[in-house]
């Protein structure tokens, strides 16, 4: 699909009329899956290369770079919350609201609380109880500053008004180890990488993360039926610079969700425990804004510091 484009100098250009770059983190992760898929439908549907760049290590190296590319269209970013996150903590060279055009909010993959089986507690409200029976008696674990699994937590001690403490670690792998063994009693990370060892009776889980139940875990309650209002997702969104003509990014939201409705790729994203959100423009910015708003709170009443 084309479209006759927008800005001034190019008023003659058809949209696109040449490659397309999506930015985005190391190659691996959740982050270059959706942005794979994405870039797979996007060339199918506009008949042009869409090709994905990986830039690991620091979002500062994707986002910058957007942010200062033209806007036009041809240079995208996919990135999770870390984007607006990152310059709570520290000051960086880009402002995740000023600088970006949200064109949708592609995915998103819920959390799960779970604790280790020696904790005496079968559900959210019994390990909030037992909480705040025990004030800093219990170790969560938490990796890098700022990370979901570090603040979803956080929040969860907020909202829950329970005292835990964090014990962090360099990576997941490292993390699951001292849960299973009993070194640490709980965390809050991705469902899909706990649920093979909640399976295995290796940990308990207690609760989902998600606003409402998810389709991903049947039968499994969400945290907020305890703790209202609760809620912890990693959400994946495509970005284009600021000031990239409305018609550009409404063309790239619905192709966009015209693959990330396709039922093949729908199965993918579910096998990789991401259900497809796809929301347009305006919904993608408002939901970007309220975590926003609720993340620049809790790291305020937190303290919490880029390490």
């Amino acid at each position: 699909m084309l479209i006759t484009a927008i800005p001034d100098t190019a008023r003659s250009q058809q949209y696109p009329a040449k490659p397309v770059r999506i930015l985005t983190a190391q190659v691996g992760g959740g982050t270059d899956f959706v942005a794979r898929l994405i870039a797979q439908g996007l060339t199918e549907s506009f008949k042009q290369p869409v090709v994905v760049e990986n830039r690991g290590g620091n979002v500062v190296l994707s986002a910058e770079a957007v942010a200062k590319s033209p806007p036009d269209g041809y240079t995208l970013l996919i990135y999770a919350a870390t984007l607006w996150v990152a310059p709570l903590l520290a000051p960086l060279p880009y402002d995740a609201i000023r600088d970006f055009a949200p064109i949708t909010l592609a995915t998103e993959a819920p959390n799960m609380l779970v604790v280790h089986p020696s904790v005496p507690a079968k559900t959210v409200k019994e390990l909030v109880a037992l909480a705040k029976a025990r004030p800093g008696v219990l170790n969560y674990g938490g990796s890098t500053t700022g990370s979901t699994t570090h603040l979803a937590v956080e929040l969860f001690k907020s909202m829950a008004h329970v005292d835990l403490v964090r014990v962090p670690y360099k990576g997941q792998g490292p993390m699951f180890t001292a849960l299973m063994s009993g070194e640490i009693q709980l965390t809050i990370t991705s469902g899909a990488a706990l649920l093979p060892h909640v399976k295995s009776g290796r940990m308990r889980a207690l609760g989902v993360t998600s606003a409402r139940p998810s389709a991903l875990f049947p039968g499994m309650p969400t945290v907020a039926a305890t703790v209202p209002g609760y809620e912890s997702e990693t959400v994946f969104v495509a970005f284009a610079p600021a000031a990239t003509p409305p018609a550009i990014v409404n063309l790239l939201h619905q192709e966009i969700a015209r693959t990330l409705g396709r039922p093949d790729v729908k199965e993918r994203c579910f096998a990789a425990g991401n259900e497809v959100v796809a929301s347009p423009p305006r919904e993608t910015a408002a939901a970007i804004r309220k975590d926003l708003d609720r993340m620049s709170k809790l790291i305020r009443e937190t303290g919490i510091r880029a390490e």
